[in-house]
């Protein structure tokens, strides 16, 4: 891994001292020295990787000082537009660096989720008219690269890109665990699954919910049939299920949500208002962290999802539930609703316990799930 206080103070001497992005794992190192570092107010820990790219805009906007942008690669698509039509040289011309974690790079296997997004990641750059840089491990060399991107970004009045290959940026993730609240996440999915009717159609979001549903699944001898698991396309977890939700009102739909993936399309919670979905209940499985990619905060437990989610034409009881007791009553009460429901379930930092790796066959799940939604006909 290359020294990241090297790195961090390169920036600051080439005037980059302000920091907004989505953390990644690739990233680790990078993101959690600026967390550790940073004075406050100069790392801002974005909802989505667009915000990012606008709240970098502003700041160049009131200060003319060039913002740093980090991001997993699979974060890119939401800054195409506002790459395109807000940062582009023939529109605001904003000079940022973009650091981004090229998960899925080719030759070096990885996921599924990360293969065609790993192939593609320079690609979208060039598309964009992006210049960017592979780094190497390499600390003689880092600082030339740098120097050269903030020359070039600032010159050109455009973005520059430094992509981070595997082990390049990467570092420990945080040990963070807590016990503020009771709960763990897995002790929280099988509350949900011990309490709603043993047909329920499950939507588990990245990271460790999809992992920690397959493996208790696993543990309790239970059919997966009923699950999706959306290992990639983080934020995109409720929309799934509420499309379900909509097209078979006869099954219950369940969204195993993270705070962090809500608050990354936070719209989608919206969409409840709209359609008669008395079957769907989307519960954020809200710890504060970015667990899965590194564990930095989130403002998770510092905003409050019942309400908002009230705003939306949610049912909610009203308030977090922090214990196995308050959310039994809660699936009890909201399954009793006549609309769609929501649940914000405040559980502590961690892992109950080690996973293996979520290793199956995408197709053969989601085809099982399809033939198991349309076996009527």
């Amino acid at each position: 891994m290359l020294n990241q206080k090297l790195i961090y103070e390169i920036l600051l001497e080439n005037g980059v001292a302000f920091f907004t992005g989505v953390p990644d794992s690739y990233l680790n190192g990078f993101c959690n020295y600026v967390l550790n570092h940073a004075p406050e107010g100069t790392n801002v820990i974005a909802a989505n990787e667009g915000n990012a790219i606008g709240i970098a805009s502003g700041h160049y906007f009131a200060t003319k000082e060039i913002p740093l942008v980090y991001m997993q690669n699979s974060g890119l698509g939401n800054t195409v537009n506002p790459l395109a039509s807000l940062v582009d040289e023939h529109v605001y011309a904003v000079p940022m660096i973009l650091l981004i974690g090229w998960r899925g790079q080719p030759g070096t296997g990885d996921w599924a989720q990360h293969e065609l997004q790993g192939e593609i990641t320079p690609g979208i750059l060039e598309l964009m008219h992006i210049p960017y840089t592979i780094l190497e491990d390499d600390d003689e060399k880092i600082a030339d690269v740098l120097c050269h991107a903030v020359i070039e970004a600032k010159k050109n009045r455009k973005p520059y890109a430094l992509i981070a290959p595997k082990g390049v940026m990467a570092g420990e993730k945080l040990n963070n665990k807590d016990q503020t609240y009771p709960l763990s996440r897995e002790e929280a999915i099988e509350v949900v699954l011990d309490n709603m009717p043993k047909d329920t159609v499950y939507s588990a979001t990245t990271g460790r919910a999809t992992r920690e549903l397959f493996f208790l699944r696993e543990r309790r001898h239970e059919s997966q049939n009923n699950d999706f698991l959306n290992v990639g396309s983080m934020g995109h977890a409720s929309s799934v299920a509420l499309g379900i939700a909509m097209a078979k009102p006869d099954k219950n739909v369940v969204c195993f949500d993270g705070d962090s993936a809500a608050m990354m399309h936070l719209g989608a919670m919206t969409m409840a208002s709209r359609h008669n979905v008395p079957n769907f209940m989307h519960i954020v499985l809200n710890n504060g962290a970015h667990e899965s990619v590194g564990g930095q905060p989130s403002v998770g437990q510092l905003i409050n999802f019942t309400k908002i989610a009230e705003a939306c034409e949610y049912k909610t009881v009203g308030h977090p539930v922090t214990t196995k007791g308050e959310l039994v009553e809660a699936i009890k009460v909201l399954l009793q609703k006549p609309t769609a429901s929501f649940i914000d379930v405040r559980i502590h930092k961690g892992l109950s316990r080690n996973l293996p790796p979520l290793d199956f066959s995408h197709r053969e799940a989601i085809d099982n799930l399809i033939n198991n939604l349309n076996q009527e006909s």
